[in-house]
């Protein structure tokens, strides 16, 4: 079989290419990043190297393939809208994969996707999910998995400065829906081996389910400062946090819009009606990731 994986080797997409070349498969991964070509090659795939807005590099790329992952990866320096880069990387994929008469997809979505808008840089899957269902034939695994594990990082600067951490959400009863890239490269892996879906199936994915302030215990324990607070922030305070932290507006405005609606419980609505079996890491082995990152930064 030949498939086609976005994401370079990312955490998600690594640990897929590896188990697809150990199954014997001819494997092509995208990268935009020249310097990944040989470390790609060394895993026994195929390094093709370009970028996801390069319709004709993407189109040839995808030829003579019979299932892929897709995944629309972050764009830090946009200037223009987020919305407006997803619809165009998902047009660039729907075009390949019809033309090359791909028959299995699996795409990297999010929890929050079901609205459609209103959840920032997730509604922009979203929309991916509604075209590749318009795709006569092609039979379409969405994985939406949740908070990803990483994000925390981000709170490393907060406690260093402020001796806080904190969002705009985390200030009602939900818990927060927490995911490890390795626990989702097992679920899309197992998918892509298998070819076990057929029609249009959505799958949610989740590693532990733990309320912001238990995070904020767990974290700050792990780096021996226990008892640090998880501070609900308001949306204008979030906003002004992440511009000042030098990110682009637009995505600034993306995430304090997924933020406000995790924090009034839209955004993991679906999920909760539709609750996976929950993966293998959790918190507090993801503690010890943190406690590492934070003393070394």
């Amino acid at each position: 079989m030949n498939y086609v994986i976005t994401g370079s080797l990312g955490h998600i997409s690594k640990p897929i290419v590896q188990k697809l070349v150990a199954a014997g498969h001819r494997v092509t991964v995208v990268t935009s990043t020249a310097d990944r070509a040989n470390d790609i090659e060394a895993l026994g795939a195929v390094a093709a190297v370009g970028s996801v807005q390069d319709a004709a590099f993407i189109k040839k790329t995808f030829a003579g393939a019979h299932a892929a992952y897709l995944m629309i990866p972050p764009n830090w320096t946009l200037t223009g809208g987020w919305l407006e880069y997803q619809q165009q990387v998902t047009q660039i994929y729907l075009d390949a994969i019809r033309a090359a008469q791909v028959k299995h997809v699996v795409l990297l979505s999010s929890v929050g996707a079901h609205l459609r808008q209103g959840a920032g840089p997730v509604d922009g899957l979203g929309y991916a999910e509604e075209r590749l269902a318009e795709v006569p034939g092609l039979h379409v695994k969405i994985v939406r998995p949740s908070y990803f594990y990483y994000n925390l990082f981000s709170m490393i600067p907060l406690i260093k400065n402020m001796n806080i951490m904190g969002a705009n959400f985390g200030g009602t009863e939900e818990k927060l829906v927490l995911t490890d890239p390795s626990d989702i490269a097992e679920v899309v892996s197992h998918h892509l081996l298998m070819l076990d879906f057929t029609g249009y199936s959505i799958e949610y994915i989740g590693s532990d389910e733990r309320h912001p302030q238990e995070i904020a215990n767990v974290l700050s324990e792990s780096i021996g400062k226990p008892g640090i607070p998880w501070v609900p922030f308001t949306d204008e305070q979030s906003l002004a946090g992440m511009r000042q932290a030098g990110l682009p507006e637009t995505i600034a405005q993306g995430y304090t819009q997924l933020g406000a609606a995790l924090r009034n419980g839209t955004m993991q609505e679906s999920y909760w009606k539709n609750r996976p079996v929950l993966g293998k890491v959790k918190l507090e082995d993801f503690a010890k990731q943190f406690a590492a990152a934070y003393q070394a930064s």
